[in-house]
This record gives C-alpha cells, structure tokens and sequence, in this order.
C-alpha cells in the first residue's frame, strides 16, 4: 500500500513482499533510498545497510522455499517521485524506483506488482495492470491494482490527479483508457486523435498481440521528459495537451506511438543494458514512424527522414558519429540511427523476412531480458542470413551510412524535388523565380517552405509577388514560413501579412503579432486590441507575448499596466507548469522586471526537476548578479527560502 502526503510530499508505504528462493542462499536484498524503516518483519534476521542503500534479509533461506517479508516505511522522495500541486506521478527511468519503493533496480529482474493506493475521493489514482476495486470509504477512496505478470522494477508507476478519462476499445477489444483533467472535455479528441489508429496498426504491423489487459495514458504537468512508457500505462507531459488548432503545431502523435511501442519493445522484452539500448529506443522509433506513415502518408514519412539523416551525417562529418552498441551513446544515435538500422535491415531481409523475424524475437524472449547478439541469433535463424556484416556496418560502426541514406530517400519522388530546389539556394533570385513560384504552388508544404525561405535578404522588388502568393496558400507551412523568415514586413503585404494573426497556427498568430507590433509602431493599439483574448497553448504562448508588449507599448491601457504585469508574475511561480513559468521569467527578465516577487519564483526554478528549465533558469539567475539591487533583494529573501533554494542561492551569491 503506498499512501501519499500531498502536504509533506512524502509517502509512507506497506510493502508485502513473496520470494520464491530458487536455490540455497543466506541473504536477500532489496534497493531502497528510504528515509526511515519504521517496521520490517520475517521469521528470518533481519539487517538493514542504510549506508549501501539496500535492505539487507539475512537467514537460511532454502531452494524450493516461498518466504513472505513485510515492510512499513516512510520516504520524501529525492527523485523519481513529485508532487506538483494537485498532482503527483513517478519517473522511475532506468533503475530509480527503489527512491520511493523498496525493489530490485536491475532490469533483468522481473517481479509482479500489485498497488493499493488510498487517496482522498477526489483524486483519481493510475497504476500498472488491472484496477480490480475501488473501495469508498467516507472521504477516503482505496484503488487497488493488479498486474497479472512481471515486469522491470523501472516500468512501476503511480499517478493522482483530479482526472476524468475517455474509454475506447482496440480492434481486438483491449480497453484504452485515455485520462484528462477535469475542465479539459476539450482537449480530449485533439489530444489523443489516432490513438486507435495507432494501437490496430501497432497490432497489425508488429503481428504479436499486445502483450497486457489495457493501457491508459495520462498528462502530467512539469513532467521530465515527453513520455513514459510504463507497463500499461504512459505517462506523458501535459504539454501535448492540445485543442484543434494546436494540433496543428504540435500534437501528441508520435509519442502516442512512440511510448505505445515500448509496450513490445522495453515492457514485453526488456535489455539486459545499456549496451542493448537500441532494442528500445530504436525500436520504438522505428514502429512509431511507419504508424505516423501510416497516418500522414509517404512525403512525411520521408521529409523526417531526411531531416534525421541530415543531422546524423552532420555529426558524423564530424568525427562525433556514435555506435549504437555504445551504451553512452546520445538519444539522437539510439532514436534515429536506431530507426535507420531498422530501415537498413528491412531492405537487407525483405519486410516479409523482416517481420517473422522480429515476431520471433518477440516470442522467443517474451517477459524477460535480450541482448544484440540474441535479436542477431533469432533473426540469422529465421531468415538463414549472416548478421555479421551488418551489424559491423550499422551497429557497431560509429560512421553513419549517409550514401546509403540517399540511396533509400531518393526512391521518393518529392524528396527528389526537394534536393532539386535545396540546390538553387545559392543562385540568383531571377534565375529561380519561375521555379519558387512552381513550389509555392505545389501544394506540398515542405516544398512551398524551403522556397520561402530562399526568399530571405533578397530584393523586395522581385520577392514580392512570392510572398504575396505564399501568403495566399492554403498550405500552414508555407504561410508560416513568411511569418518566420519577414523581420521587417512591407507596407505592400501588411493587409494580407495581418490575416495570419487568425491563422489556424498558435505558432503563427504569436510570430504574426510580434512582426506586426515591430513593423507599424502606429498601429500597435489596433493589433494589441484584436488579440486581447488570444490564449494560444497550455503554456499561454500568446497571451504572455500580449502581456509583455501591452506593458511596454507607451500609451496602451496605462490604468491597467498594473494588472498586466501582476498577471505576467503570476505565470512565473510554482502555480504553473514549468513550460508556461519558463516563458514568463524570459519575458519578465527581457522587460526588467525583476522585483522580490519574480526573484522568489526564479530563485525556486533554479531547484526544479526538469533540468532544461532548471538550466534556463540558472542562467537568468546570473544575469541578476550584475544588479545591485537584485543581489541586495536576494540577499533579504534568502533567510526565509526553502533549504535547497537556499543552498543553491548561498553558491551562486558566494
């Protein structure tokens, strides 16, 4: 039973653990970075080694024997666990549960968990498995969960919110749980659009049954990363949370498929280490873009392919090429090279070889552990091909095969095209005008946008009627490629330029509002006043860029600057996701404002766990050293900060 302390962000837990000994030993030992053992009972002796961060079981333990121990402790999780607001939810990447739940790090041990979780009623608990009762008790509400096989100590998870959710079922009838905030009814179908698409196609492709009884996602705010893949239940940021016209811009898609293809790839057959990495992260990137393939078709399919294979030449040119057997490798070599290896092998077998072959590799090693050479042993077995060669090319070799890459692009005709357009970058505007214009109007977005952008620093004159037909596509891509690549809009094209602050793009409408606010000072009221109720994503992109130039344009709504700017430092505190306060403190720095209230908000983003915003921050937080009167502010509030904002405060002011 894990019981949590909203109010102490602590968790006190009553752990029921069976072991079936298989052989003779003399002691067991269980991971954990618990603060205090309250009670631990077995008939065998007992000793717990604090400073090995293990629980340590010691007696005669017999082969063949079952052994029951219990366990009753409390911990304030460092990691892996967090509590943001009303919410709390656990990241146990790799080998970290053991920060909040007594278990085995290493990944090839394979355990079943079953939660109990008691919360007030009017939270929602998501765990692993089956919710098999929810027991109301007065205020209180007992959720119980069963997973019914064994699983990686790193895919346990909890998450509690105040969520509803959306039921649909897969083709073949398992049960998709698609959670989401109450008061968030309509985000719902942009958010999780294709998810059953993706999951029949999943199914179909990979030709092995999903492996478990359900599967649940659920958004959390100020998450680490984009998703978890968690046995049965995804945890993913609440940053994918989008309506209609966010969609647009970003959506949920490919970590929906993503995270979705860790149920096979991760969950079902787990690594045995890092070295083995690819086994996950290649393989789920991989499925995850012939689903978005699936969905969006043959020229997307290649365009992000070509971008990948754009970048991991680039790396590799330079000497920073990465196997992927290297179990330090970067996400770029796990992710895309590890979905290019998969292409590569694919051409080498044949699909129809290539899918027996992987549904083998699943078979052979479902619900436990598998390394490079066993996925090359099973696929050498079923097709009667040597391996040998290539995995010295594509898995062991750090160089990328970037000839052999657009080889494989150029079957697509647009890519084709693309390359052929890419070429006339250097040339003269006049000398490529007819054939801009031709992609322009091609209907194809990526096309239409690479002949925008080859429109920058040329001469307005002839530029001009490109721009104005750019403006004039139907293709979102092409219209905000103007918006992006137009510092400075001309007078010629202001009228059309102003259509896109309605644009189906949050991306756009904020681009178009800031060039049009920069461009024509004289009508900077007219456009303030036409977006004054524009929100834009989650985070509020829009809203806090109208805030920043309400406040700084002279003479606008002078009786409510007050307002503005109190508005503004609200986004910046712990009240909001880290995505929406990052966006406040830049804007807040950018304008100087940076008072005791912006100063407490940014002092407690340096200590945040999501190390991208933490980094930000920091970096926004040294700046302030150059002000006297920033140093003299932080100087007065840092008695009264939290112990780790104070320690963090005192090394930054010393």
């Amino acid at each position: 039973m894990i019981t949590p302390d909203f109010k102490q962000q602590s968790i006190h837990g009553a752990v029921r653990y069976e072991v079936k000994v298989i052989k003779r030993t003399d002691s067991i030992y269980l991971n954990a970075h618990i603060d205090k053992l309250i009670d631990l009972y077995t008939s065998k002796g007992i000793n717990y080694a604090d400073d090995q961060h293990k629980i340590w079981i010691t007696g005669e333990f017999e082969g063949g024997n079952t052994y029951n121990f219990y366990i009753n402790y409390e911990v304030k999780p460092k990691q892996t666990l967090y509590f943001f607001g009303d919410q709390m939810w656990t990241q146990g990447q790799g080998k970290y549960t053991s920060y909040w739940l007594p278990s085995i790090n290493d990944m090839t041990e394979k355990i079943e968990f079953d939660l109990s979780i008691p919360l007030p009623a009017e939270y929602v608990a998501i765990s692993n498995g089956r919710l098999t009762d929810k027991e109301d008790d007065e205020s209180i509400s007992h959720w119980h969960f069963d997973m019914e096989t064994p699983m990686s100590s790193y895919l346990v998870m909890i998450a509690v919110g105040k969520y509803d959710k959306q039921e649909l079922n897969s083709s073949s009838g398992i049960p998709l749980e698609n959670y989401y905030l109450k008061g968030d009814e309509a985000y719902i179908e942009p958010t999780y659009r294709y998810t059953k698409e993706i999951f029949d196609f999943l199914e179909r492709k990979i030709g092995v049954p999903y492996p478990w009884p359900n599967y649940k996602q659920v958004p959390v705010r100020d998450f680490l990363y984009a998703g978890m893949e968690n046995t049965t239940a995804t945890v993913f940021s609440s940053a994918f949370v989008v309506d209609s016209i966010g969609f647009n811009d970003k959506n949920y898609v490919n970590v929906n498929a993503h995270e979705l293809a860790h149920q096979w790839f991760g969950n079902y057959v787990t690594e045995v280490s890092a070295a083995d990495h690819w086994l996950h992260e290649g393989f789920a990137s991989y499925y995850a873009l012939l689903a978005e393939r699936e969905l969006f078709g043959d020229d997307y399919y290649y365009w992000k392919l070509f971008n990948t294979a754009e970048q991991l030449r680039s790396r590799s040119d330079s000497g920073k090429g990465e196997a992927l057997s290297n179990p330090k490798a970067s996400s770029l070599t796990f992710y895309e090279k590890g979905t290019w290896a998969l292409i590569a092998l694919d051409e080498l077998l044949g699909t129809f070889d290539f899918d027996r072959a992987i549904k083998a590799y699943l078979e052979r090693y479902a619900f436990n552990n598998a390394t490079l050479d066993d996925f090359f042993a099973v696929v050498a077995q079923v097709t009667g091909k040597d391996m040998t060669e290539f995995r010295k090319q594509w898995i062991d070799q750090s160089s990328f095969k970037s000839a052999w890459a657009l080889d494989y692009l150029t079957q697509s005709e647009f890519i084709k095209s693309y390359l052929s357009l890419e070429a006339l970058r250097k040339q003269p505007l006049k000398a490529k005008q007819s054939t801009l214009a031709a992609a322009i109007g091609s209907s194809n977005d990526y096309l239409g946008q690479e002949a925008v952008f080859q429109l920058s620093g040329e001469s307005m004159n002839l530029s001009l009627p490109l721009y104005t037909a750019a403006l004039a596509d139907e293709q979102l891509l092409v219209r905000q490629a103007v918006a992006q690549s137009l510092s400075s809009i001309p007078f010629a094209i202001k009228s059309d330029f102003e259509e896109l602050l309605g644009d189906e793009s949050y991306v756009t409408q904020e681009m178009a509002l800031y060039r049009l606010w920069s461009s024509f000072p004289q009508d900077r009221s007219k456009y303030l006043d036409r977006m004054a109720s524009a929100l834009g994503f989650k985070e509020m992109n829009i809203r806090q860029l109208w805030l920043t130039l309400a406040i700084v344009t002279p003479n606008y709504k002078q009786d409510q600057k007050r307002e503005f700017i109190k508005e503004l430092m609200s986004y910046a505190t712990a009240n909001y996701s880290f995505e929406t306060r990052e966006l406040a403190l830049n804007y807040l720095t950018e304008i100087q404002i940076v008072n005791e209230s912006v100063l407490l908000s940014l002092v407690d983003a340096c200590v945040h766990p999501n190390w991208r915003f933490r980094s930000g921050a920091r970096e926004l937080l040294k700046r302030q050293m150059d002000n006297p009167l920033s140093v003299s502010n932080l100087k007065e509030i840092l008695p009264a900060l939290p112990l780790k904002q104070q320690q963090y405060l005192r090394s930054v002011l010393e």
